[in-house]
């Protein structure tokens, strides 16, 4: 009887090991394989036209999510949407990297409470440090740390930008041949603060040069789309927009309430962005933004990024794309569209980073000029960093 319960002892420890040893190897890139896939990875055939207008383009996309994922941003993958061999690939100047620090369970687009977290079992999983398992703001600061990590070892091929100075000489050695793709800092919600101004101290210190409001739930500064009260800005949130806008930091309203649009807007004096969203008028939908929305960011100066998967145009179909980003334009101008694509966002799209040539050609198909093209493709939200960086 000893030798049966030591036998079943030994195999109970090496099943409990196998686990284990699976939750923190295996978990996480499964989970980052299913949640985030595209339907082709190429190659994507396109006319001669669309190819060479697209290699002289200076192409920005507003919202990529790969700091989340165990993956390394230098190495090409098969895996979700994004890497810098992949951004290269799709021409891409300027990457958007935005940072996600906590995740309601169940999450909706309708309602969801700030009770819950299941982001905390992917720190853990992913071998994330302690500190970052009960901290909102270390999780920032770590994928913080993880793009700078990155650009010290890429030997040029990925450079950070926190200025105006910065994407100036990052521009200017891209025109003269230099390869390489630049990455701006940015942060899905701010309940990373955590409450206190010395969280937005520390972050800005990070690098952090785009700040969205809210993410799926309500927060100590304002009201998200997807939260419980639907509120606007917090007597804090108050406090925060001049902070913010005195640093230098460009004010990003994807996810945020309709009354947190409306009071952002009032308040604000520089340029903002709406990072990843859709448009009622070619998607109806919680999260996408009214007609009377778009004019309002468009009276700011401001951007609205054109999100690439169904739940913000309806379809993942280039065409389905730029008929948002078509409405826009007619709405308000093409200064005030641009690529939010929400690349390994937790979204399916139709195809990863090299495919962003489809774009260009969807818009030529469309009618939308070569000057339009370039608009919507980057010089858009150039413009508004130019304008808005310290």
């Amino acid at each position: 009887m000893k030798k049966v319960v030591r036998v079943a002892a030994i195999v109970f420890t090496v099943f409990s090991l196998v686990t284990v040893f699976s939750f923190f190897t295996w978990l996480p890139s499964f989970a980052a394989a299913v949640m985030n896939r595209a339907e082709s990875h190429g190659p994507y055939p396109v006319s001669t036209v669309a190819r060479d207008l697209h290699a002289s383009l200076r192409v920005v996309d507003l919202h990529s999510d790969l700091l989340l994922w165990p993956r390394d941003p230098l190495r090409r993958s098969r895996q979700g949407h994004t890497d810098v061999p992949r951004l290269l690939d799709g021409n891409v100047a300027l990457q958007v990297f935005s940072v996600v620090t906590k995740v309601p369970v169940g999450m909706n687009y309708e309602r969801n409470e700030a009770t819950s977290d299941q982001l905390t079992a992917l720190a853990v999983a992913s071998r994330w440090p302690k500190r970052t398992w009960s901290s909102l703001i270390e999780r920032a600061l770590y994928q913080a740390r993880r793009l700078d990590t990155a650009a010290r070892e890429s030997n040029g091929q990925l450079v950070v930008v926190r200025s105006r100075r910065d994407l100036d000489d990052f521009l200017e050695a891209r025109a003269a041949g230099t390869v390489g793709v630049a990455g701006l800092l940015a942060l899905e919600g701010m309940h990373a603060f955590e409450g206190r101004m010395e969280g937005v101290d520390s972050l800005i210190d990070a690098g952090f040069r785009m700040m969205g409001f809210t993410h799926f739930f309500d927060n100590e500064v304002a009201g998200s789309a997807h939260g419980v009260s639907k509120a606007g800005l917090t007597a804090f949130g108050r406090r925060v927009v001049p902070r913010l806008e005195a640093e230098g930091v460009v004010l990003d309203l994807a996810h945020a309430s309709p009354a947190t649009i409306t009071e952002v807007l009032a308040i604000a004096t520089n340029p903002v962005v709406v990072s990843h969203t859709g448009v009622q008028a070619t998607c109806p939908g919680p999260r996408n933004l009214s007609d009377a929305q778009i004019q309002a960011v468009a009276q700011n100066g401001g951007v609205i990024g054109i999100g690439f998967w169904p739940g913000a145009v309806c379809d993942s179909d280039p065409s389905a794309i730029v008929r948002a980003i078509r409405h826009v334009r007619d709405l308000v101008g093409v200064d005030h569209v641009a690529l939010g694509s929400d690349f390994d966002g937790s979204v399916w799209t139709a195809f990863d980073a090299p495919g962003l040539v489809l774009i260009t050609e969807a818009l030529l198909d469309d009618g939308f000029t070569e000057d339009e093209v370039r608009a919507v493709m980057g010089e858009s939200v150039l413009r508004v960093l130019s304008e808005v960086l310290p």
